[in-house]
């Protein structure tokens, strides 16, 4: 409204004022405080009131008396209420009244003046009335914002004192909250530690009930009740309870007591476990003797009647063997505490069954021994007597698991009652002579009653009856058994053997016997390691195998005509091989060769002196290559070493002291300690043993022993001692190894086809001897040619004859050795000559042949 411009402009008019000014347009819109119509009038009565005494009194304004008119909800109400009271037609009634009671008293001039000077002045009142309202409504406005200030004020001083009064409870309620709260945990605090303490107090409070329960004099009668069971799980809680609070002062004591209690209860679970075994093994024995009874009923008696009542004994017997554990911090290797009572369980167990089966095991292996099929064949009883013995062995192993969880003790229980069979079978297998008989019983055991490892997975060998473990004494036996005769064989028969004349008489025996290349000749074994399951229904035909010798063995006829040392070596390796444990094999295998190869030796010189060199020397190489293409059979892969010491440098060391008077002398025998070469200390040797080296070697020796044998006869013409005679004679030496090579070259030949059936074998060995002929000529050549440069004098040429034309050049005498020896020539498949294909020199065999059998050039 102030800010209006025509506020300000405004003149009073004389007049009332008649709503004569335009009504606005738009009307402002009614507050939602706006009282009822019957308040705005209570409102303008009271505000006329409030007019009329300001005007008459002329007293101050103030705010208005309290009524029980409603106060105005806004300013606008206020305003509305302030005009009703001003209202100009309420003005002229209260002028009307006036001049109506002035017209009464205007009587004189003085009257007259005064009201026209009252007169006047309400017309000049008139004119102002706007400005008066306006100021009245003003003052009202403001008595009224006076009185809501300080009520407003009185309010907030009244709300302030309330929030602070507000902050003060809350103040004092989060503390009694806090308060409560520490006591809430105070209280829980305490109940936590009064049920501590009670749980605490109930593993002391075990102790007396428990004592006088095991104490009793009944107390074995309720071993076999849940009780018992229930007893013993809180006698655990208790003893793991006093471990785990060592620190409370009465927890020591307790815990010794309460093991007492322990091991007083498990000791009546085994005096309960053994009285049940007694009564049960007496009613059996009891009608065992009271009468005769057939196998169905002895099997009754003897597992069906042990079967009843096992299930609740083996739960007994599992309360000891739960804890019977290693406690922690014990010694390695200590024994578990409560493993004594369990072992007496185990030991009990296998007395009372040994003395229910043990006389009838006893009994039945003696019928098999005396059965007339058995009592003499090693082999036959011992399949007999095993068999029976595995049936029984299952049976006890399946009765155990009834009795028992787990198979601790049980395989020492079977192995007692096996012993049986082990008393007969053990002084069979020590007089037993014959080889076949034993490597028969190794192999029936190997195959029939153990198990291949690397066909059945570890998971599916736990948990079942496992044969091989009871039965592995007797495999020891019998190959300790077959070790030993094998070494008696091999000092007899190869080592000591005497050969008659007929065993050298070579190449007699040589007629209509392959070297290679057939299948008479092919290895007696695989070359790879068989598993046992492909040897199951192997048997052998003793009579067969007596009929050629001592010990026996089956070979086929054409290997009658080996030499009798290689036929019994290649015979005993293969007997042994895969029965006995592969490093006793190697060590055993490696002595068999080595002794073979010097047998073979000492023939080959036997037979040199007593027919040719040539003989020893193809009898040697055709062995030696019979051994070598056998033992490729057997892998032979350990290398033993040989270790000795050599004590010759000490005596000759002493000898020489003595001699020089320094014996006794400190310093002569410091020196020699000290000294680099050690003479006073013992040298050790070691000779490796290695069969396949040392075959190798001594095969590349007598190959090259027979090339340079053959290749000197032929050139002896050019030999060291010919060309030293002062009658040697250059022009001659040609002429004199054709003469030579036109005698020896047939001989050679015709003695490796004695010897050696193989083509392409023959032919590599005269390529050889060729080879070694144009060496030794090669060699006489150039030291001729060396000696003629000297001299001054020419040389052969290399295109053919020179001057000299009697002398050939090494290239001419090459192409006449290639024409003359015809190495390959007509053969098919032979290896085709040539100095430069195959030149031969010492040390040049390959010891790495694939042993495959031909006898081909790889192997020579």
């Amino acid at each position: 409204m102030h800010d209006d411009p025509a506020y300000y402009l405004f003149t009073p008019s004389t007049q009332p004022q008649e709503s004569s000014s335009p009504a606005p347009k738009h009307r402002r819109r009614v507050s939602l405080l706006e009282q009822p119509h019957g308040s705005s009038q209570a409102n303008g009565s009271f505000l006329g009131e409030l007019s009329t005494h300001d005007a008459i009194d002329n007293e101050p304004a103030g705010p208005p008396r309290a009524t029980v008119a409603r106060r105005a909800q806004s300013y606008s109400d206020f305003h509305y209420a302030v005009m009703a009271a001003l209202d100009p037609k309420s003005k002229a009634e209260a002028k009307a009244d006036t001049e109506g009671k002035n017209k009464k008293e205007l009587k004189n001039d003085t009257n007259f003046d005064d009201w026209y000077d009252s007169l006047e002045d309400e017309l000049f009142e008139a004119s102002h009335d706007e400005y008066k309202a306006h100021l009245d409504e003003l003052k009202f406005t403001e008595a009224y914002l006076d009185s809501v200030s300080s009520s407003t004020s009185a309010t907030l001083d009244i709300l302030s004192s309330l929030s602070n009064q507000f902050k003060n409870v809350e103040t004092q309620t989060t503390a009694f909250q806090k308060q409560c709260s520490d006591l809430i945990a105070e209280q829980r605090r305490i109940e936590g530690l009064t049920e501590n303490i009670g749980d605490n107090l109930n593993y002391y409070s075990y102790l007396e009930p428990i004592t006088r329960k095991l104490n009793a004099p009944g107390a074995g009668n309720f071993v076999r009740g849940k009780e018992f069971s229930d007893m013993l799980a809180r006698l655990d809680e208790c003893l793991d309870y006093m471990n785990r609070h060592m620190g409370q002062r009465e927890a020591p004591t307790y815990r010794s007591r309460y093991r007492q209690l322990l091991t007083r209860g498990l000791t009546l679970i085994r005096v309960n476990f053994v009285s049940a075994l007694r009564d049960i093994a007496s009613d059996v024995t009891r009608r065992i003797a009271d009468k005769q009874l057939n196998d169905t009923t002895m099997s009754a008696l003897l597992y069906a009647k042990f079967r009843v009542g096992a299930s609740e004994l083996k739960e007994l017997a599992q309360e000891i063997r739960k804890r019977a554990y290693v406690s922690a911090g014990a010694e390695p290797g200590a024994e578990a505490e409560y493993q004594s009572l369990m072992n007496e369980l185990y030991t009990g167990y296998s007395a009372t069954r040994g003395k229910l089966i043990l006389p009838l095991i006893t009994k039945k292996i003696g019928e098999i021994s005396m059965a007339p099929s058995t009592s003499e064949d090693l082999v036959t009883f011992a399949r007999s007597s095993i068999g029976y013995m595995k049936g029984i062995s299952a049976d006890e192993y399946s009765l155990w698991l009834e009795w028992f969880e787990g198979e601790d003790g049980l395989y020492d229980f079977l192995e007692s009652i096996c012993e049986a069979l082990f008393d007969q079978l053990r002084p069979r297998i020590v007089h037993e002579h014959q080889i076949l008989k034993l490597c028969e019983l190794c192999t029936l055991l190997q195959t029939q009653y153990f198990r291949d490892i690397d066909d059945e997975p570890e998971e599916q060998m736990q948990g079942q009856f496992d044969f091989s473990i009871l039965i592995q004494p007797a495999l020891e036996d019998a190959q300790t058994r077959l070790v030993f005769r094998a070494l008696a064989v091999l000092r007899d028969d190869i080592e000591t053997f005497k050969p008659k004349a007929a065993d050298l008489d070579y190449p007699a025996r040589n007629k209509g016997v392959p070297l290679s290349g057939s299948k008479a000749n092919g290895p007696l074994t695989s070359g790879r390691r068989e598993s046992l399951s492909h040897r199951k229904d192997q048997q052998l035909d003793d009579d067969e195998a007596l009929a050629n010798g001592k010990f026996g063995f089956n070979l086929e006829a054409s290997h009658q005509n080996w030499y009798p040392t290689l036929r019994k070596a290649v015979w005993l390796l293969s007997r042994i091989y895969r029965l006995v444990n592969s490093t006793v094999f190697d060590d055993l295998a490696h002595n068999i060769v080595h002794q073979t190869t010097l047998s073979l030796h000492r023939a080959s010189t036997t037979i040199s002196a007593s027919k040719t060199p040539i003989d020893g020397q193809l009898f040697l190489l055709k062995h030696l290559l019979l051994l070598k293409q056998q033992i490729v059979a057997f892998d032979i892969e350990f290398v033993t070493p040989d270790v000795t010491f050599d004590f010759s440098g000490i005596s000759s060391t002493f000898y020489e002291l003595r001699d020089r008077g320094g014996l006794f002398d400190p310093r002569s025998i410091w020196r020699l300690l000290s000294a680099g070469t050690g003479t006073l200390l013992p040298r050790v040797v070691e000779n490796m043993l290695d069969a396949k080296a040392e075959l190798d070697a001594r095969l590349r020796a007598v190959i090259n022993d027979f090339c340079s044998s053959a290749a000197n006869r032929i050139t002896a013409s050019v030999s060291k001692s010919a060309v030293e005679k002062k009658s040697f004679d250059p022009a001659a030496v040609v002429p004199a190894i054709q003469g030579a090579a036109k005698t020896e070259v047939p001989l050679v030949r015709r003695k490796l086809e004695e010897y050696v059936e193989d083509s392409r074998t023959r032919e590599t060995l005269v390529g050889a001897v060729q080879d070694q002929v144009v060496l030794n000529y090669e060699a006489w050549y150039e030291g001729w040619s060396a000696e003629r440069r000297k001299g001054g004098r020419g040389v052969v040429s290399s295109k053919g004859k020179g001057r000299e034309g009697d002398v050939w050049d090494v290239g001419v005498f090459t192409e006449w050795a290639l024409a003359v020896f015809a190495v390959g020539r007509g053969h098919e498949g032979g290896t085709g000559g040539g100095v430069a294909g195959r030149r031969f020199s010492g040390g040049s065999l390959d010891g790495g042949g694939s042993g495959s059998g031909s006898g081909s050039e790889g192997s020579v």
